[in-house]
């Protein structure tokens, strides 16, 4: 046994005294909380607060659309890796300008919030505050994976989720019910004073380490950390795993709202047990989850609350088996929750480690770009699931979803593994690929991907058909995907095409990578 070996791994509670302990860890904790202000404020207060001016509600439904950025932040992420202001460097720098920006554009909202002639500016000013907040979130999430020692990204991941949504909480519900009392303009000045002692923090924060190599041109900075990262040992099982091992508590929560009301629960109910019940229990989770995988280690980590975070879904079982009971419902969620918060508290802390130092904003903004796509298409897939086989059976089918997810884990960090590595592949002698030969892998890619899709839809109309009539008709379910009737048919079966496109380009990047693109001597 080595000497490191015997050393011995910190308790809980020691792990929340070094989050504490640490001003290094404790910026990058609170920094989490200038995060969390803007997305509260422009997903949930300016939303309520145009409704509360009458402005018209179809308009109202538009404002989400300003939530766009923070969905496209990797396309100005890699400008943000190759390029640093003239102070605090390239990520506290960044950071700061972004605060700066956030503080005065907030200010601009008190001005033109109370006319309801105005919508339209308040629409531009919430776009741009949400494009300025998610170049923040670069800085600040690229800080973190630089300045954070292994042994305290565990303590620290449960910290900045927890400050992130009590910062969401104060900006998209402390400040309905203050505006409520005095005014939306006071209440926007207030918001924007708020980023005053984020700003000294994010300049007396501790500078990481210079050891690091800034890409050398914006080409470098767009497109070697992709390559980087396919370029890796197994990469295409770990990226397997990282869409998999999330997809049961994904599907679960996609149509929890509508399951509920089907349910026969009350506005009070679903309001309390979602708002309430269900915030407490991630955030609670999620910074257990932290911590514990600081002191259980990341493998064994994600091997237990994986488990926990699937077999917490036969709750919702119960639930659609029984008559409206609502301390089954509250249960029910409240471990589902937990052991969801749980698993992302491991799960974030694989993602700090995954992220290659070098181009840390665009590769985590990638990562966490990637990482979120099971949550946008788990809608989708269980409204399509739900409508075939009815809610108790699609709940047993996201328990069996979430089993590829352990099978795919178990490929590179084995039961038992304390800490699974993430390593780069040695060179090989492989031929880089002329054009042709990478565009004919790209499109075998994507007449599999719209395949797939197409055959899934099909399977899923097919069980529909026979809960009505008890007849399975496979090929007849494939013969109506293929001849769209209406509207509906024509946009699913672009649905198809768009899947297959995005499958075949990915299949071009992960081939061009094996065969020796964005391969580099220098490392960090």
């Amino acid at each position: 046994m080595t000497a490191d070996a015997k050393v011995a791994r910190p308790t809980m509670w020691q792990s929340i005294a070094q989050a504490v302990a640490s001003w290094r860890t404790a910026s990058v904790s609170l920094l989490s909380f200038a995060s969390g202000l803007p997305l509260g404020l422009v997903w949930i207060a300016i939303p309520d607060w145009m409704r509360s001016i009458d402005v018209d509600i179809r308009i109202v439904g538009l404002f989400t659309l300003a939530q766009a950025p923070w969905t496209f932040k990797l396309i100005w992420a890699p400008f943000m890796d190759r390029y640093a202001p003239p102070f605090l460097g390239r990520r506290r720098g960044w950071a700061l300008i972004a605060q700066i920006v956030l503080s005065l554009l907030i200010l601009l909202l008190a001005g033109v919030g109370d006319h309801p002639e105005t919508p339209w500016v308040v629409a531009a000013l919430a776009l741009a505050i949400a494009f300025a907040s998610a170049s923040q979130d670069i800085a600040i999430d690229a800080y973190a994976v630089e300045v954070l020692k292994r042994d305290e990204q565990g303590a620290v991941v449960g910290a900045r989720i927890a400050a992130y949504r009590a910062a969401m909480y104060v900006a998209g519900g402390l400040s309905i019910t203050l505006a409520g009392a005095t005014s939306w303009p006071l209440t926007n000045v207030l918001l924007a004073a708020v980023f005053l002692p984020m700003m000294i923090v994010t300049w007396k924060a501790p500078p990481p380490p210079d050891t690091l190599i800034q890409p050398k041109t914006l080409s470098d900075a767009v497109w070697k950390p992709f390559l980087e990262f396919l370029a890796r040992h197994r990469a295409l099982e770990i990226l397997a795993f990282v869409f998999l091992y999330k997809i049961a508590d994904n599907l679960a929560d996609g149509l929890l709202r509508p399951f509920l009301f089907d349910m026969g629960y009350s506005t009070f109910d679903r309001g309390f047990s979602l708002a309430t019940i269900g915030l407490l229990g991630i955030v609670g989770g999620t910074f257990v989850g932290g911590l514990w995988t600081n002191v259980i280690g990341l493998g064994n980590a994600l091997w237990l609350f994986g488990f926990l975070q699937i077999f917490s879904n036969i709750g919702y079982v119960f639930v659609a088996r029984a008559e409206t009971h609502q301390l089954l419902m509250y249960g029910a969620l409240s471990f589902e929750k937990f052991t969801t918060g749980l698993g992302t508290g491991a799960f974030s802390v694989l993602l700090l480690r995954m992220t290659h130092k070098r181009f840390s904003a665009t590769q985590y903004a990638l990562f966490s770009s990637l990482f979120s796509l099971p949550r946008i298409v788990s809608g989708p897939i269980a409204g399509f699931t739900v409508d075939a086989v009815g809610w108790e059976m699609f709940f047993w089918a996201s328990i069996v979803a979430g089993i590829p997810g352990l099978l795919m884990l178990q490929r590179f960090s084995p039961l038992g593994t304390r800490e699974p590595e993430f390593s780069v592949e040695a060179p090989r002698s492989l031929a880089p690929l002329s054009t042709a030969a990478l565009t004919t892998r790209g499109v075998l890619g994507a007449a599999a991907g719209f395949l797939c899709a197409m055959l899934s839809s099909a399977l899923l109309s097919a069980l529909k058909a026979a809960r009505g009539d008890g007849m399975f008709d496979y090929a007849a379910a494939v013969e109506s995907v293929l001849q769209p009737n209406g509207i509906a048919d024509w946009l699913s079966l672009l649905g198809f095409v768009i899947f297959g496109a995005v499958i075949g380009l990915a299949t071009a990047a992960i081939v061009a990578a094996r065969h020796g693109a964005g391969r580099t001597a220098d490392t960090d």
